[in-house]
């Protein structure tokens, strides 16, 4: 990256990092079960509601008990379930129309990231009605007030619940995009681990490894806070000490309330304190090939890490010894490399591949440029870099074998 376009990053990075204490970030209310849903929106005098999910969740039972208690508190319940992995713009559109012709008043998403994600774009679109998706996306383009969101994640990674972000798919491009408005929080948020015990053992990995990208993000990035700093490390400590405990029993009730807690911490500290490039990279991935969002930030993480190099030695050894996996006697570099050794080491016993196939070197290039316009200038990176440069992460990360 030239320096000019150095020194624009850095520029419009230090004005948000400056801003932030005065922009209106807020945190949803936290209840700790869903069946307390029915009984919250009757006393806000909604009469009917959204829930948004998929078909999986739907047709396996999942949401009996959440439909009951809004029944049996009057309250009319028009189910979509059509929610697709990394959410799309036609996803959106549709669950629009059915919240419409409904005449709903508030929207429930249970699930991962892409059902809150979907709900949060639906409530966008209901508050600006002659503006489409893409118009809404970007930094701060939403200042209406939403339908009332209730967030019911049934996996500990995104911290959407608790997020000021949405990342939605062009149908037809197939590009992600984010929408960061503060507007998109979730009004209430439901951390009731019971709804995670049936999360099968590769997402409970996948989802959990993405709130531990969110938390090294956070803290190695250069906008940090006090705040971020420390739920940044209780997320690292919360992870590494309940990640596998979750992946191997899932209905460990306490590894699953912590996890929850960790997405949620890593939340906060991401939207205060932003992400890096293995975001930026792994929103191309997805959008290109559909590759899940987790799964796409555990590969890269290591790889990310590396290619930074000391830039972030210090960070890393200070969250490698939170972590237990390195000693304040360690050179910061050493400290580091420990962290990162653990951080392979523990995506291997959780059968998490060290690449990913289909990546086809001809697309390399337009995902790097959408990475690029993700991330720069807004992500305060250790390490700024380019389009070209991007590209090294994409050939590191790609399976050819």
């Amino acid at each position: 990256m030239n320096s000019v376009k150095k020194v624009y990053c850095r520029i419009y990075q230090v004005a948000f990092r400056v801003a932030l204490p005065f922009l209106p970030y807020r945190e949803p209310e936290v209840f700790k079960s869903m069946e307390k849903a029915g009984s919250l929106l009757k006393k806000n005098g909604t009469g009917s509601v959204m829930l948004i999910t998929d078909t999986f969740l739907k047709s396996s039972g999942a949401t009996e008990s959440l439909e009951k208690s809004l029944s049996d508190n009057g309250i009319g319940c028009i189910v979509y379930d059509k929610v697709m992995p990394n959410p799309t713009v036609n996803n959106v559109e549709d669950a629009l129309a059915v919240y419409k012709k409904s005449k709903c008043q508030a929207l429930i998403a249970f699930g991962g990231g892409s059902a809150i994600d979907c709900a949060k774009a639906v409530g966008a679109r209901v508050a600006y009605p002659k503006k489409s998706l893409k118009q809404l996306g970007g930094i701060l383009k939403i200042h209406r007030k939403l339908p009332t969101l209730v967030a019911i994640p049934t996996t500990a990674g995104t911290g959407s619940e608790v997020t000021v972000t949405a990342v939605i798919t062009d149908s037809d491009t197939r590009h992600k995009y984010t929408m960061n408005s503060f507007p998109l929080i979730p009004h209430y948020a439901v951390l009731d681990p019971k709804v995670t015990y049936t999360l099968p053992p590769q997402l409970t990995a996948t989802t959990g490894m993405d709130a531990l990208t969110h938390a090294v993000e956070a803290y190695i990035g250069r906008s940090t806070t006090k705040e971020t700093r420390s739920l940044a490390k209780e997320t690292v400590k919360l992870i590494f000490g309940n990640i596998e405990k979750a992946y191997t029993d899932g209905t460990n009730h306490n590894a699953r309330a912590n996890m929850l807690r960790a997405a949620y911490a890593a939340g906060i500290a991401f939207s205060k304190s932003y992400v890096g490039y293995i975001h930026a990279v792994a929103h191309s991935l997805g959008g290109r090939y559909n590759i899940p969002h987790g799964l796409a930030n555990s590969v890269l993480m290591p790889i990310v890490l590396e290619e930074y190099g000391d830039s972030i030695h210090k960070k890393l050894h200070d969250l490698g010894i939170v972590a237990g996996v390195c000693d304040t006697t360690d050179s910061d570099k050493v400290g580091a490399e420990k962290f990162i050794s653990a951080i392979k080491a523990m995506n291997k016993r959780m059968g998490i591949p060290e690449k990913l196939s289909g990546i086809l070197a001809e697309d390399i290039p337009l995902m790097a440029r959408y990475a690029d316009k993700e991330a720069n200038p807004l992500y305060p990176v250790p390490r700024l870099m380019n389009a070209k440069e991007l590209e090294k992460l994409y050939y590191n990360v790609a399976d050819w074998s």
